[in-house]
């Protein structure tokens, strides 16, 4: 109880420091609010209404991960889990939604939970790394764009740092798991090592949840399903850019398509900081994105910072919401769910 506390202030006094500085960059609260008022009104609901495209998308890829344990699962609960996973993490401290995601879909297939956490930490290194290719691919392309998009060396070097900073990551954690696959024994004879100053109880619990999540590895087997996912990660990503590119041109912020990629790879990263509900990470890093790369100004980047957030919390929790009323569930209940897999 006592770490919980500890981890929980950590978080928390982060969030403040993180939302600090985010909100003392406004210079003018009658600036800001007429920005947050100049929209166009039928882009605007458009744009609401697209808000969960993404959980379709998503819930695609990740079928085609899960068919190698079961072929039949119904699309539904993957799009349901993937809403509920958003949900639970929008709303509650801990980024518990990460585990209520793949337990719900688990539970809901009869398929093997250790199985489906697997499929889902695959799906967050792919994330990263598909991020980390298109923005090679933004930077790669400056001779074509440099007399239209012209950014400070400080900016350029920022986003060079955090491209290797999210490709050494999704690489280490590909790494990990292709070791887990093709040396299956002797990783798990390292890990049990590892565990060995935990309870047996506990030992016992994560060995079984990783023999299961090695399974849920097969798809690397074959170069065919490993460049079919990499396709479906950008149709996922390609998508969310989209959505963004609508979202700021219903503000009147007309970008081009291609020039997005540096800052929907910045709200990534601003994204993955544990705060409850993504708060001050991703504002932070939204905020710097919208200054820095298209040089926005600051009161104008932090109402498009608030409401492009606002919208997908509250359009996703929306979603989630009604399925958990369909099915007569609560969040605590889903909180529940993610916390039976702590050791």
């Amino acid at each position: 109880m006592k770490k919980t506390w500890v981890r929980l202030t950590l978080v928390l006094l982060l969030t403040a420091v993180l939302l600090y500085f985010f909100v003392r960059s406004v210079k003018d609260w009658g600036e800001v609010w007429r920005y947050l008022t100049h929209a166009n009104i039928w882009l605007f609901l458009l744009a609401l209404l697209l808000t969960p495209v993404h959980l379709m998308t998503r819930g695609l890829r990740w079928k085609y991960l899960l068919i190698h344990e079961k072929k039949d699962v119904r699309y539904y609960n993957l799009f349901a889990g993937n809403a509920v996973g958003f949900t639970v993490s929008f709303l509650l401290p801990g980024r518990i939604g990460e585990l209520v995601k793949p337990l719900y879909v688990a539970r809901k297939e009869g398929i093997r939970a250790g199985y489906s956490l697997g499929t889902c930490l695959v799906e967050r290194a792919f994330d990263i790394f598909t991020m980390c290719v298109l923005l090679g691919a933004f930077l790669l392309a400056k001779p074509l764009y440099a007399s239209r998009l012209q950014l400070q060396p400080a900016t350029y070097s920022k986003l060079y740092l955090w491209g290797i900073v999210g490709l050494s990551a999704a690489m280490l954690l590909l790494v990990v798991c292709l070791l887990f696959y093709f040396f299956r024994e002797k990783a798990l004879a390292f890990t049990a090592r590892l565990l060995k100053p935990l309870p047996a109880k506990a030992n016992d619990k994560i060995v079984k949840i990783l023999h299961e999540f090695i399974d849920g590895l097969k798809f690397f087997h074959s170069l065919g399903n490993l460049l079919t996912y990499i396709g479906l990660s950008f149709v996922v990503w390609l998508g969310i850019m989209a959505w963004y590119w609508l979202f700021f041109l219903a503000y009147r912020v007309a970008l081009p398509y291609f020039f997005l990629i540096p800052y929907i790879f910045l709200t990534m990263i601003g994204a993955s900081i544990p705060t409850p509900g993504m708060v001050g990470g991703f504002h932070s890093f939204s905020q710097f994105g919208l200054t820095a790369i298209f040089g926005i100004d600051p009161n104008q980047a932090f109402g498009l910072t608030v409401v492009v957030h606002a919208v997908q919390l509250v359009m996703t929790c929306l979603v989630g919401f009604v399925i958990l009323w369909k099915e007569g569930m609560t969040l605590f209940q889903l909180r529940k769910l993610g916390e039976s897999t702590e050791p």
